[in-house]
């Protein structure tokens, strides 16, 4: 660590200040970060003067940026560390056309041709390709079958193809490939007016607009200096927290109806609909979209709006307590929840799984506790009770976490009520942000760590974002999840994680 910078969750820094070692160092740095229980929150490619650089942000108890220069090829991380690099080497590889020599399982992320002009390292023709065209693992024996499932689905969900490679109905191996619907967000919001840029990021994916929205509004106040009033901090984490309340009871009632218990997906159906409803109080919108907005929140909430929440909150919460009750008390229920799909703490630690997923598997990182922002360092936190790894333990985790959050909402709901100054909507405006600054954001979105790296040119313009979809870890983990399982398993094993297929793709 002492080769790297220190930095705070939405603290705006020169990007002189960035430590450049060469990639000896760099290597070594890494190396040793993630042996001692550290994790990779970015790690991505830009170029700088024709030069091609690398920059890792790093967590554990704190937040550390490195960087370094790379050429054609560099010796993976992967292969020498920690699975924890796979997935930002190959989209390293991918982007700018520098292949991480070594690397176990070298493949497209999203398929595209890189942004420097440099030789595709994969081979593609990209008049021709389309993504899943490539040799993918295969299990060889007499009584092996493979079963591939999408990209088309037979619901009305985004595309991905999932390939497995059975013997009878155990899953040897389950392949996934994504990046059907790459929509180049990263490459598109550098030339975006600011305005702009909030209504881009409320789309990366379309049920986490609100934590997606938050961390670009966060980096922009950062390098803009801007400064939020309390209350629109407040009505900040309110949205933040409704989002992951609805998004966790439509997955407890998805879950139900994977096991055929109909009256609590019937319930959790309705329940989620109130939270959107809420939502739509706050600025009009089921989704929270217009809402947040850099320097505060475009809608205010008021005394009506208040109890509008209030109200609604007392009357759902029993009923929310009763419906668990019936789910995680049918042996039925219990029987196809408990020891499916199961990931091990060291297995969860290796691969860098986040959010719910994470802390199912024993990993109590919780970004709002470890990094907060907004009001978060003055609420209380949570503590999960099952952390078996399973899909049971998944289904615990997120019943816990609206019973928190459901707290949460009232404690905001007072500090807002007992605000003095008066709070103002802020309206779109153009602002001028640090010139050469680099600022990186993290937040605790319902599926888990969030996070946006935003570095700026001399002219303060906007030279290099990326994005962080915690789905960018976990898909892993899903895949993990059913090797030995039955395939029929894969449904019930893939809403407990309910990943995101265009917050993985951008």
């Amino acid at each position: 660590m002492d080769k790297m910078l220190k930095i705070t969750n939405g603290q705006a820094v020169p990007r002189a200040s960035i430590p450049r070692v060469d990639f000896a160092e760099f290597s070594a740095a890494l190396t040793e970060f993630v042996a001692n229980d550290g994790f990779v929150v970015q790690m991505f490619a830009y170029q700088e003067a024709e030069k091609t650089l690398v920059l890792a942000v790093l967590r554990n108890t704190e937040l550390y940026v490195i960087s370094t220069e790379v050429r054609e090829s560099f010796p993976s991380l992967t292969a020498k560390a920690s699975e924890k690099f796979h997935l930002f080497e190959r989209e390293i590889a991918e982007q700018y056309g520098v292949r991480p020599e070594g690397h176990p399982w070298l493949k497209m992320v999203r398929y595209h041709a890189n942004a420097t002009g440099a030789d595709d390292v994969f081979g593609n023709d990209y008049s021709v390709d389309i993504p899943g065209n490539y040799e993918y693992f295969r299990v060889d024996g007499e009584a092996i079958h493979e079963v591939g499932v999408g990209p088309v689905h037979a619901g009305i969900i985004e595309p991905g193809h999932f390939r497995f490679q059975c013997a009878g109905e155990e899953v040897l191996h389950l392949e996934i490939q994504l990046g059907y619907q790459h929509r180049g967000v990263e490459q598109m919001l550098p030339s975006m007016p600011m305005k702009r840029m909030p209504i881009i990021c409320e789309a990366i994916a379309g049920d986490t607009a609100i934590g997606h929205n938050l961390c670009l509004c966060q980096a922009i106040e950062a390098l803009a200096g801007m400064q939020v009033l309390p209350g629109a901090s407040i009505t900040r984490c309110i949205a933040l927290e409704l989002e992951r309340l609805a998004n966790h009871i439509g997955d407890l009632g998805a879950l139900s109806g994977d096991v055929a218990f109909n009256p609590p997906a019937s319930y959790f159906g309705r329940i989620r609909g109130e939270f959107l409803n809420l939502l739509q109080v706050l600025c009009g919108n089921r989704f929270g979209k217009g809402l947040v907005r850099p320097g505060g929140v475009a809608h205010i909430m008021g005394q009506e709006q208040r109890q509008l929440l209030r109200d609604k909150l007392e009357e759902i919460t029993p009923e929310i307590e009763h419906v668990c009750d019936l789910l995680f008390t049918a042996h039925t229920v219990v029987a196809r929840f408990e020891h499916t799909g199961t990931v091990t703490k060291e297995m969860a630690t290796d691969l860098g799984l986040v959010g719910y997923a994470g802390r199912a598997c024993g990993l109590a990182y919780d970004a709002r506790i470890a990094f907060p922002t907004e009001c978060y360092q003055d609420l209380p936190a949570n503590a999960n009770k099952v952390t078996d790894g399973d899909v049971n333990s998944r289904a615990w985790v997120r019943r816990e976490e609206v019973m928190h959050s459901l707290g949460l909402i009232n404690l905001l709901l007072a500090k807002h009520e007992a605000l003095e100054e008066e709070e103002q909507a802020v309206q779109a405006r153009q602002v001028n942000l640090a010139a050469d600054a680099f600022v990186v954001t993290v937040n605790e979105g319902w599926r888990g760590e969030l996070s946006h790296a935003v570095l700026t040119d001399s002219e303060g313009k906007v030279d290099r974002y990326k994005i962080k979809d915690p789905s960018f870890h976990n898909w892993t983990g899903l895949a993990m999840s059913l090797r030995n399982q039955g395939i029929s398993d894969f449904p019930l094993c893939n809403k407990s994680y309910n990943l995101s297929y265009c917050g993985f793709d951008l």
